[in-house]
């Protein structure tokens, strides 16, 4: 039968209905189900998806359970929409620094954002193909949309279809959390799952909360020309990477215009028309700001709204299912990936996680999540990535770590692109060539990450780094040269002594 409740996504323009018709179709009749299946996966997000074709394509019958949207958040309100607006904010603010360059331009060049908004959804739903109903079906995955619930340890409901599994996979991902503060749900506010439905600017945007989410969006917004506030807890943003990381992203947010209100707590919101009076205690007293908007991005809330105990299955509100290093959960024959029971809410670690499940639940593999080398990167400008342990983490750890550092200035490409403020780091095991952690603040720091995520996952030492071989002028000359650093410290006064000593005798 057809899709009960069809969903619809504003503004309903040609690509919002292009969306639709390959992530959700109105009109999808499912197959009838199967006998059991080898593999239900719960939850069409990365982890889902990524899962359900691999198994399928192995040989698997498999079963797919959506209850929203195809792609879940990487493509609908994550990954894909933010990054375009992300690229629409550096064009703009390439247009301001134009003259930098020798370059003559308007100097009151504005963004017209209904476009840019418009290029995005055209781009999100290019991309829908990729996930898409009919491709699924055509990779011989039985997919269903509807509402899962765990019936008993080995079958669940969709609506009013029972499907049975010998294993299943939770992968219903996680959701924005949003805080009980007085006056924010009448005066109502965006989050990451509805922001990118603005067909206009705000003129005035508070963000709350500066993880990565916050601190993108808010730049993206204050270079797009909205005066934007970026309210924060504590007295840093982004604070699971390193300091002097964090503090040159918020440099270079401030450059951007945007406000800082550190150390602030949010007592109240009031609707003043169409306007909103937020009320802060800051460490700089306290203060009220006005408003058009209000993004939260304070944290996401795992998913888990699936009746788990009826299949016995262990979690909890904060942190979600609960699973071991084989991403098995208390029932095992039930496994579960992605942001539903990972503290790293990543769309590549749940893709690697999906894989450690093909493996594990369906092939007798043994394969570990521990054993992921697993790096981040937050899409600002410039970026900050990072992989393995901060410094902090090291010494918590008993690790004795040499650190070697550049500043993008070292770096000609940086210069030559006006890329220059940024800087690179590699921690290395006191005494070896062992990488234990890297943080990365550059204008590609993410992509800069890739040789170092490759060596530390192959486990090369810092050595084979220096020996690689990279086009000039590149930015990931960076890597190299901190490389270089490391093996001028292995040239020893002994060494040194050692070296000039074969020479002589080598020439006399």
């Amino acid at each position: 039968m057809p899709t009960q409740h069809p969903i619809k996504i504003p503004p309903a323009d040609e690509f919002n209905r292009q969306l639709i018709a390959n992530v959700r179709p109105d009109d999808w009749r499912p197959r009838t189900p199967a006998a059991r299946y080898d593999l239900v996966v719960i939850g069409a997000g990365t982890a889902g998806l990524v899962a359900a074709a691999g198994a399928a394509g192995l040989g698997a019958r498999v079963a797919l359970v959506e209850r929203k949207l195809l792609g879940g958040d990487c493509l609908n309100f994550g990954c894909v929409p933010s990054k375009a607006l992300l690229r629409a904010a550096r064009a703009m603010r390439a247009v301001h620094q134009a003259a930098q360059f020798g370059l003559d331009v308007p100097s009151a060049a504005n963004a017209n954002f209904p476009e840019v908004m418009r290029r995005l959804r055209r781009i999100r739903a290019e991309i829908s193909r990729d996930d898409s109903a009919t491709r699924f079906q055509g990779l011989g995955v039985d997919l269903f949309f509807g509402r899962a619930e765990f019936a008993d340890k080995d079958s669940l409901t969709v609506d009013e279809q029972r499907l049975r599994f010998h294993r299943a996979m939770v992968a219903t991902g996680a959701g924005a959390r949003v805080p009980e503060i007085p006056g924010l749900s009448d005066a109502g506010c965006f989050t990451n799952e509805t922001i990118f439905e603005l067909t206009e600017l705000p003129r005035r945007l508070a963000v709350l909360g500066a993880g990565p989410v916050g601190c993108e969006l808010a730049q993206a917004f204050a270079r797009l020309g909205a005066e934007t506030h970026l309210i924060q807890r504590g007295p840093s943003i982004l604070p699971r990477d390193e300091p002097w990381a964090s503090t040159l992203v918020a440099n270079s947010l401030a450059a951007d215009g945007v406000r800082f209100h550190r150390l602030a707590e949010l007592s109240q919101i009031e609707s003043t028309g169409a306007a909103k009076r937020l009320y802060l205690q800051s460490d700089a007293g306290p203060l009220s700001i006005e408003v058009d908007a209000v993004l939260v991005a304070t944290g996401r809330a795992p998913n888990v709204d699936l009746n788990l105990e009826a299949a016995g299955i262990d979690f909890d509100a904060q942190n979600g299912v609960h699973v071991d290093d084989y991403l098995r959960t208390s029932n095992r024959q039930v496994y579960a990936a992605g942001d539903v029971c990972s503290r790293y809410k990543f769309t590549h670690v749940a893709d690697a996680m999906a894989r450690i499940v093909i493996q594990n639940a369906l092939f007798l593999g043994r394969a570990r999540a521990s054993q992921l080398v697993i790096p981040w990167c937050t899409y600002t400008d410039p970026e900050l990535a990072h992989i393995g342990l901060t410094e902090r983490q090291a010494a918590e750890q008993g690790i004795r770590v040499d650190r070697f550092d550049l500043p993008l200035s070292d770096v000609h490409r940086a210069l030559l692109d006006d890329q220059a403020i940024g800087q690179a780091c590699v921690l290395v095991r006191a005494g070896t060539d062992q990488m234990v952690g890297a943080t990365i603040v550059a204008s590609r720091a993410g992509d800069l990450m890739a040789p170092i995520s490759l060596a530390m996952t192959a486990g090369l030492g810092f050595k084979s780094v220096a020996r690689t071989i990279l086009p000039y002028p590149t930015q990931a000359e960076a890597v190299r040269k901190l490389a270089d650093a490391f093996n001028r410290t292995r040239l020893t006064p002994r060494v040194a002594g050692l070296l000039r000593t074969w020479l002589r005798w080598r020439w006399w």
